[in-house]
């Protein structure tokens, strides 16, 4: 499970929600973040309710409109306007900073990069966070950022496997379905992905959106036929998948937080997000032990996810060892706004070129 906290402090009921259900990540929002010492202080209190399996604290930072931290930190361009810089070395400084700038406050893991294929111009929630049009510039950008952020010390996650870039609507109001055939679907949707596990990239996220190829009933976050078949046996992933936030409306409104939960962790979900609501954790997590006293598959699937998140995390603190410098000095955010000038710069004369030819 990972959740959402209220505010700027770890208060006394969140801290014991923590405790008792031995939550294992927190996922952060602008309502969290003061400044940095404060991030910094709050960070690192998170960390210490569980010193022997610190808790995993994440953020939204991909660039452009989804950007959780003001100034001082870096604001980074969206991954369109990386995307047409053309230059996956680019988007490999632009993880390595992102990384940098996160590690400096201590979190742990950053829910990007965006590997959705930006193929529909009415979809009205991708746009610019997809890195373009093209499969292979999704998957070379994609994929750079994420070992730039890896080379920094911060766990990426691609999302929304197996593609929310096709849709007409919001999975945070609507459920969407993408009725692409499963060729046009191994083409388009799936090549970023498919790249990414190659590349070894260690957390994606799922989509909630119906497939009609591969499950015309349930969307990929509780389609065992998507998490296990796809994305476990046939794109061998063997990495920790988070689902998108299960308060979100594409779920909410059709399954109550236990089936939702109960479902996604039998469709091969590792960890569910609940973002804002304690009391739909709490009901989460009463209904998957209800069902896991019932169901011998139910139990493993919790055992298999369980080693999967705790191998990312010993992982992941192997890493944080290795010492590195503070790169949260002036100079360091003076590096990092000269290259988004060099970004913008470059992505401009490359559509330049582009017009005159």
């Amino acid at each position: 499970m990972m959740i959402g906290i209220p505010g700027p402090e770890l208060d006394p009921e969140t801290r014991s929600l923590l405790t008792r259900h031995s939550i294992g990540g927190v996922i952060l929002f602008r309502r969290n973040v003061r400044d940095v010492e404060q991030l910094s202080r709050l960070v690192a209190e998170i960390h210490s309710v569980s010193p022997e399996r610190p808790i995993l604290v994440a953020i939204d930072h991909e660039g452009g409109r989804v950007m959780r931290l003001d100034r001082p930190f870096t604001h980074f361009p969206p991954a369109a306007l990386l995307g047409a810089a053309a230059s996956p070395h680019l988007a490999y400084r632009v993880g390595v900073a992102m990384g940098e700038e996160l590690r400096a406050v201590g979190i742990d893991l950053d829910f990007a990069p965006v590997l959705d294929v930006d193929s529909n111009p009415k979809n009205p929630v991708i746009g610019d966070r997809s890195f373009g049009s093209h499969p292979r510039t999704v998957a070379r950008m994609g994929v750079s950022l994420a070992h730039g952020l890896k080379r920094a010390g911060v766990l990426a996650c691609g999302k929304h496997f197996p593609g929310h870039g096709d849709t007409a609507l919001d999975s945070h109001f609507e459920l969407p379905t993408v009725a692409r055939p499963l060729a046009e679907l191994e083409r388009v949707e799936l090549f970023p992905f498919r790249r990414a596990i190659q590349e070894g990239i260690e957390c994606l996220m799922t989509a909630h959106v119906v497939f009609s190829a591969l499950d015309r009933e349930l969307p990929a976050t509780l389609s065992r036929r998507i998490l296990t078949d796809l994305l476990r046996e046939r794109l061998h992933f063997r990495g920790v998948v988070f689902c998108d936030d299960l308060e979100m409306k594409a779920i909410a409104d059709r399954w109550g937080a236990g089936d939702s939960a109960v479902l996604a962790l039998e469709a091969g979900a590792d960890c569910l997000l609940f973002c804002e609501n304690a009391a739909m954790a709490e009901e989460a997590i009463a209904a998957v032990e209800r069902a896991a006293a019932h169901r011998s598959g139910l139990r493993s699937r919790l055992e298999d996810a369980d080693a999967r998140i705790e191998q990312l995390r010993r992982t992941h603190l192997r890493r944080r060892r290795i010492p590195r410098e503070d790169r949260f000095t002036a100079e360091a955010r003076r590096r990092h706004a000269n290259l988004v000038t060099w970004i913008e710069e470059r992505a401009a004369a490359k559509r330049t070129a582009t017009a005159d030819t």
